[in-house]
């Protein structure tokens, strides 16, 4: 491997602190051992720039996994070496306990099977995490017949030396990062990952990121949804040791949270990380589990029974989308957390703090993997447990406001999301204001992501999704939008073929619809074609046109055209629900296009239904119906003026964004609709 220039610059300011990433995947493939194992025997084996050396070196790797390191189903072979051997070496985890009923300390390891071997006093009293849920390291353990006969324990651990890292210090860490550059910092956390972030784009690597933010933010509620094979699980099993990955099967309140029979916390006491793999797996039995998850999200505490607990894990869910973005985005009977279980609501679901688009992500491949200098694994998951500890809450609004639309959770969200991205990339507390903006922006449009999917999901009591932020020196006001949506561009702003006009609406649950209505005449003999296989409302509406039509034909000239032709009408579903639509305006408006050959002003969406006897009819809510209309595009509206009154209730930016008209009657409505 050729060494870069940011190889050179790293190895010179974190040395004895970085590893080859490219040998650990080497190895990886064969081996089930924690990230951080396998660096350190690459550290012991082969810190050398020679290949032959590494070769060699990697060969030594294997072989001392061979000897020392034992499989769970491998206990029995474990204990029986020792008792063989008299002694022998473990690469494993050990965790020592206090028995107060035997008034003595207990050490057990992880995959010997035995959880009482003896060990000395110095060993957990110089290293304390012994006794705060285990270290790794290597160990030796005796085999010592008590002399009592067989009564006691025969194990004793004679030497132990910590795999993991026995002290660190941040001013190192945080000086480390002011000798690089933003940039540079950046592709290093990267490589650190094991990716190889020199063909990536700025956003890919910004969106990579966010993956670590529940491991330097406490009480971070992460989602990531997308195609398989995008490692979306592995920074959550390899890359700390204080992060737990659950993969699918039950969730209990007693293991996640509080077991009430032992009186003893759950894994959100232990873990920084409680990672959920495969989380459309997940089967909740418990029904306590929902809403204590609920309350834990919210405000990182919870109680069972009368017992409070506050805990500050971060909670991240993980899983694969199996249908393309477009369909799911477009269609309204679906949206972006279809894979989660059913018993995720609402409530549970608003708690999201970012929803990172596990589609943009490239699958992992040989091309995406670093073969440079990243940091050995448990010095950067040190680093981000002490950053863990600072709190950067309210830094993004040092600088700027929020929007109107961004509400309570969201607000924590984006602020909890940008107090991330600064512990990771500024460390040392230095950066600009254009930096802060990058990071609002990303944050604004993962928690628009969440609050998206509630939108369609949630009967339009979470239509505020308008984000944007406001610079406190300029007053200068940005709208952050969600490339996905697909809202954007579905309505044409370009003129379209007369006869053809886009119409929406919103059924008694809040559902809301977009149309395209195509017309067309052909010669015939005045007769309506109906399409088999058109909605009911539709149909009824087309109908109630066309008979008003025939009303009118004689008062608006057209009784000798229509004579010779035929109409023949459509309605194309843009966003895919099965959502009534009466819409007879339109459909007469679209008529009239057809007819006279008159193309409708372009990016037009006409609500409101028709008689047969020409009176209009509202619908029940215009509120959803513009929202819907301003997302998908429509520069201008036409409203029935009984809706009027629900003008003042309008969100802001349906009223500053969209050209609003009122009409009292249908002719005055295809006045102001045809082109001139």
């Amino acid at each position: 491997m050729q060494q870069d220039a940011l190889d050179k610059k790293v190895l010179a300011v974190f040395a004895g602190k970085t590893v080859r990433k490219d040998l650990l995947h080497q190895i990886k493939g064969g081996e089930n051992v924690p990230s951080y194992v396998l660096e350190y025997l690459l550290g012991k084996y082969c810190a050398s720039d020679s290949e032959d050396e590494i070769r060699i070196g990697i060969d030594a790797v294997k072989e001392t996994l061979a000897a020392n390191y034992f499989r769970h189903d491998e206990a029995n072979k474990a204990q029986a070496t020792v008792e063989r051997k008299g002694r022998h070496r473990f690469i494993d985890r050990v965790e020592v306990r206090f028995l107060a009923g035997e008034n003595k300390y207990w050490a057990s390891m992880d995959h010997f099977g035995y959880s009482k071997i003896h060990i000395v006093e110095e060993f957990y009293r110089r290293y304390e995490r012994l006794l705060e849920g285990g270290v790794w390291g290597i160990v030796d353990i005796e085999f010592r017949v008590d002399e009592e006969g067989k009564k006691g324990s025969p194990f004793h651990i004679v030497e132990f030396r910590p795999i993991q890292l026995a002290r660190f210090d941040m001013d190192e860490y945080v000086e480390g990062r002011r000798a690089l550059t933003k940039e540079e910092w950046i592709d290093l956390i990267l490589r650190s990952l094991g990716l190889e972030p020199m063909q990536m784009s700025r956003r890919l690597k910004l969106l990579l990121l966010t993956r670590l933010i529940p491991f330097v933010e406490k009480n971070y509620n992460f989602i990531e949804l997308g195609p398989r094979g995008t490692g979306k699980s592995y920074v959550f099993s390899e890359m700390s040791p204080y992060s737990m990955l659950l993969s699918g099967g039950k969730a209990s309140s007693a293991n996640l949270f509080y077991n009430n029979a032992r009186r003893q916390v759950g894994l959100v006491g232990y873990w920084d990380v409680v990672a959920f793999d495969e989380v459309g797996g997940v089967r909740i039995t418990d029904p306590d589990v929902l809403q204590i998850m609920k309350d834990y999200m919210a405000n990182g505490r919870f109680s069972r029974g009368i017992t409070p607990v506050q805990a500050d894990a971060s909670l991240a869910f993980i899983g694969n989308l199996n249908q393309p973005v477009e369909t799911l985005v477009q269609n309204s009977a679906t949206d972006l957390f279809q894979p989660l279980p059913k018993e995720f609501d609402l409530a549970l679901l608003d708690r999201m703090h970012f929803y990172l688009p596990g589609w943009e992500v490239p699958k992992n491949s040989k091309d995406i993997l670093t073969v440079h200098y990243g940091f050995v694994t448990d010095y950067m998951a040190e680093a981000f447990r002490m950053l863990r500890k600072q709190n950067r809450f309210d830094e993004a609004e040092r600088v700027f406001r929020f929007g109107s639309h961004v509400e309570g959770r969201d607000a924590t969200a984006i602020k909890k999301t940008v107090s991330g991205l600064l512990k990771i990339i500024h460390p040392d507390g230095e950066w600009s204001k254009e930096d802060l903006a990058e990071y609002v922006e990303l944050a604004m449009e993962g928690r628009r992501r969440v609050k998206e999917q509630l939108k369609k999901r949630g009967s339009f009591e979470f239509y505020k999704t308008t984000f944007s932020y406001i610079d406190i020196d300029t007053d200068a006001e940005q709208t952050v939008v969600v490339p996905e949506q697909g809202g954007g561009g579905v309505i044409s702003t370009d003129p379209l073929n007369p006869g053809t006009v886009y119409t929406a609406s919103v059924d008694a649950e809040a559902k809301v619809a977009l149309f395209r209505l195509e017309v067309t005449v052909t010669a015939g003999t005045g007769k309506l074609r109906v399409p088999g296989g058109l909605d009911r409302s539709l149909k009824e509406s087309l109908n109630r046109a066309f008979s008003y039509l025939q009303n009118v034909k004689e008062k608006l000239g057209l009784e000798k055209e229509l004579a010779h032709k035929d109409i023949y009408a459509e309605a194309v579903d843009l966003t895919g629900g099965k959502v009534e639509c009466p819409c007879g305006v339109a459909f007469f408006t679209a008529m009239i296009s057809a007819i006279r050959n008159r193309r409708i002003q372009a990016g037009t969406v006409i609500l409101g239904d028709l008689t047969i006897q020409g009176n209009i009819k509202g619908p029940s809510s215009i509120t959803e119906p513009l929202q819907l209309a301003l997302e998908s595009g429509a520069l201008r509206v036409l409203v029935p003026v009984a809706n009027k009154a629900q003008f003042a209730g309008l969100p802001e930016d349906v009223i500053e964004r969209m050209d609003l008209v009122f009409y009292s009657d249908v002719d005055r409505a295809v006045l102001k609709t045809l082109e001139i």
